[in-house]
């Protein structure tokens, strides 16, 4: 970083500590706090399309993992926790709200009475439809702010993070 730039939230920070505890290396908080802000940051900006949409951030993934299914739509509650990775009662919680707002349907399974099917209804796919092609536009406008040189460069980083981090078994498919 040059001299005459002013430091940046995490830059202080580091110098602080550095100040405080000038035995501990701070330079970690240079990639994991950045990377901590930044993923605040983009959250905040895609909550907005999502409550455009009348959704929360865990409906839209849950609206998507329907849609990804391909016809017929559905996909079993057990299935959906993992494509979301979320518990089976906050699962409910989000099936309960979009059943109520007419997105999905619950039904028995044919194949066993006890296990519960979901499914897009018309209304929830035309919606998931509309608001994923806003999310992806939203995505391209963040994105945007590197050039593509820079995103061809980060890519390639994060998957490799990410897959030293993930352990192999975790569902590939949480991105929307």
């Amino acid at each position: 970083m040059a001299h005459d730039e002013p430091l940046d939230h995490v830059a202080r920070i580091q110098a602080e500590w550095h100040r405080e505890r000038p035995e501990i290396d701070v330079a970690p908080q240079g990639v994991i706090g950045r990377l901590h802000r930044l993923a605040a940051r983009i959250t905040e900006e895609l909550c907005l399309v999502y409550g455009r949409y009348g959704l929360s951030e865990g409906e839209f993934d849950v609206l998507c993992a329907l849609r990804r299914a391909g016809a017929p739509y559905e996909r079993a509650p057990g299935e959906l926790a993992a494509h979301t990775m979320v518990t089976t009662g906050a699962m409910t919680k989000r099936l309960d709200r979009l059943e109520r707002a007419g997105l999905i349907t619950r039904r028995r399974s044919t194949d066993d009475q006890r296990a519960r099917i979901v499914a897009l209804t018309t209304p929830g796919h035309t919606l998931i439809d509309e608001a994923f092609t806003t999310h992806m536009q939203n995505e391209r406008r963040l994105l945007n702010l590197l050039s593509p040189n820079e995103t061809a460069a980060l890519e390639p980083l994060l998957k490799t993070w990410l897959a030293r981090m993930e352990p192999p078994s975790a569902p590939a498919d949480r991105h929307h």
